[in-house]
């Protein structure tokens, strides 16, 4: 039986993400938590990891119920910053870590993801399983941090969620949530580095493609990829179902 096996969200963009057993989909139709805040430097761009690879000399963790973000830098000794109470100063500090001005803003009704008029990303546990065996190198913990997917879903084939993407491809549920795919989500240089060194694979990319193509399913429609340089989908939940609440175990099942 296919259900939400992993939902996994990212509340400072670019930093570490953490694992919840439910998540609320917010009015701009992401999950909770996700994306809310991020770091912006002085012209206004967001700093993430498609900008310095320094950001994997990050661990973090953070408490959803206390808003605690937890850093741990190179030196071992870990800071800790409420991100309502001490927002600034846990800016100052990583502002010194990066060496620009840092601004740690937020946003609770849609939070910083890449396509703001989109939502979650999904993916199935047999596709993370599925990439990892493409690597000799890789464990599957190792591809869920490189990928970053927001939902996971178990009790189905690799690639799965590329059926949901495509002219008139079905929509599918979680739970009560109606989930309609947008777009594949292509990949930039983050799934490259080792999540936690920041160093890159060798020809991760050639690799990756090369595997894509051998087993791209044939349910997928082919139109709806740009390039074979992708994996998971990024859906969109129509506005009905935003305020309703996703819980590990939910059943999902596809619409015909």
């Amino acid at each position: 039986m296919a259900r939400l096996e992993r939902l996994r969200v990212y509340p400072v963009k670019g930093l570490d993400g953490i694992e919840v057993d439910a998540a609320s989909v917010l009015d701009g139709g992401t999950l909770e938590f996700d994306r809310e805040f991020a770091l912006f430097d002085s012209d206004g761009e967001i700093l993430n990891g498609k900008r310095t690879d320094r950001i994997h000399d990050l661990r973090t963790g953070f408490d959803p119920e206390s808003y605690e973000l937890a850093i741990e830098p190179p030196d071992g000794r870990k800071r800790r910053f409420n991100l309502v109470s001490d927002r600034e100063a846990c800016a100052h500090w990583l502002g010194e870590f990066f060496e620009e001005h840092i601004e740690l803003s937020r946003d609770q009704s849609t939070g910083y993801v890449d396509r703001r008029e989109m939502g979650p990303s999904v993916i199935s546990t047999a596709t993370v399983k599925a990439v990892a065996s493409w690597f000799d190198e890789l464990a599957v913990e190792g591809v869920r941090r490189r990928l970053r997917a927001n939902i996971e879903v178990s009790g189905v084939p690799p690639f799965w969620e590329d059926r949901f993407v495509g002219d008139d491809a079905p929509s599918f549920k979680i739970g009560d949530v109606t989930f309609e795919g947008v777009t594949p989500c292509g990949r930039c240089v983050v799934p490259q580095r080792d999540p936690d060194s920041g160093e890159p694979l060798p020809e991760f990319r050639q690799r990756f493609v090369r595997n894509r193509e051998e087993t791209f399913p044939e349910w997928a429609d082919p139109t709806a990829f740009d390039h074979p340089y992708t994996v998971m989908i990024i859906t969109r939940v129509p506005g009905v179902d935003r305020g309703q609440r996703l819980q590990i175990g939910d059943q999902v099942s596809a619409s015909n």
